[in-house]
């Protein structure tokens, strides 16, 4: 018995966390109530705070799932380049592009986050996924030394801020692919520099 209710704890967690990141994805953070994600849920506000403790601990878990998710993407990407580290870290930036930009994510993570959860803690879930990818590519692909941190840090800063800037272009397809072709010559140049 206890282990159907170990499975149906886990079940309802993932059914709050799932139905929080669709509504504060639609609506921001701000317009979402704890009570609107129970109903959503089809549970009651108390296991939303059982599970989460608040919202901004919800909202924390919905940001940490949404990174989880972005860095896989990541990941796979690179994986499907092939061996070549370079063709790696370009697939693995493109898939970072596109994953933060997914219309689930880009509100959540690069809008309500950093004002929700504050700038200290939503760097450091970025650390933790998506830049440590970013910088084990660049030194892969050969950066190395004094560059590497710093130009991890600036390929993240401007990665993040394409994806606001294609937020401002919803399905503008030649938007996304002129953010495409700007990150490949802003790659180029930083592993022609660094080299």
């Amino acid at each position: 018995m206890p282990r159907a209710s170990a499975e149906d704890a886990a079940r309802t967690a993932r059914s709050i966390l799932d139905t929080a990141t669709a509504l504060f994805a639609e609506s921001g953070f701000a317009a979402v109530a704890l009570e609107d994600v129970a109903a959503a849920a089809g549970v009651t506000r108390g296991a939303v705070y059982h599970h989460y403790g608040s919202k901004r601990g919800l909202f924390a878990a919905v940001v940490a799932h949404l990174q989880e998710r972005v860095a896989s993407a990541v990941v796979a990407a690179a994986d499907q380049a092939g061996a070549d580290a370079s063709a790696q870290l370009r697939a693995g930036c493109i898939a970072f592009l596109d994953a933060v930009t997914d219309a689930s994510a880009v509100r959540t993570l690069l809008v309500d986050a950093p004002a929700v959860i504050g700038w200290a803690e939503w760097r450091q879930l970025d650390a933790e996924h998506s830049v440590v990818h970013l910088r084990e590519a660049l030194a892969a692909a050969g950066v190395t030394g004094a560059l590497l941190e710093p130009l991890t840090a600036m390929l993240s800063g401007a990665m993040n801020d394409a994806a606001l800037w294609l937020a401002g272009h919803p399905g503008d397809s030649a938007a996304r692919a002129a953010a495409h072709r700007s990150l490949a010559i802003l790659l180029d140049a930083a592993l022609a520099s660094a080299s």
